[in-house]
């Protein structure tokens, strides 16, 4: 199970990467090149969402679950582990003066 849930959570890591990375920007136009706002502003109306827009919303909540149950999964089997729990002091008393 746990090995399944690393297989999803990569692909959908992954997926989430090339689907942000296709998305325009905001100021993509030439006007955005220099400097100016063009027809899209930055925190006006944004219109209907397209395909991508929902992708990645989807892609992204995917990836948030996954990491939680990716969590709740590897501290319920490291329950009673330490970090420190097999390392032996070298030393046993401290130093005198």
């Amino acid at each position: 199970m746990l090995i399944l849930l690393v297989i999803l959570h990569v692909i959908v890591c992954l997926f989430l990467i090339g689907v942000v990375l296709l998305q325009q920007g905001k100021s993509a136009d030439l006007a955005g090149a220099f400097g100016g706002q063009g027809s899209q502003t930055a925190f006006g109306p944004r219109g209907a969402a397209n395909l991508l827009t929902k992708m990645t919303t989807y892609a992204a909540i995917v990836f948030m679950i996954t990491s939680i149950a990716l969590t709740v999964f590897l501290s319920r089997a490291n329950n009673n582990r330490s970090v420190l729990s097999g390392v032996t002091s070298g030393q046993s008393a401290p130093a005198k003066k």
